[in-house]
């Protein structure tokens, strides 16, 4: 997987959601997890253009 920044205003890569995710032994859901990604990263806490971009990342990480 190549790292990519999803979210500009914060600077945060699909590798640090998915070190955020890693915190975590229960995926619940994606909301409830996007909620605990963006306290550890501050990621959508700006213009929150990248909201649907963290889902799909975490979408595709709790996938894996």
């Amino acid at each position: 997987m190549v790292n990519y920044t999803i979210c500009n205003c914060k600077q945060v890569t699909y590798f640090d959601v998915q070190d955020a995710l890693n915190k975590f032994t229960n995926f619940s859901d994606v909301e409830k997890n996007f909620e605990e990604v963006q306290k550890i990263t501050h990621c959508s806490t700006g213009c929150g253009g990248c909201h649907s971009k963290i889902l799909d990342a975490i979408s595709e990480i709790m996938s894996k």
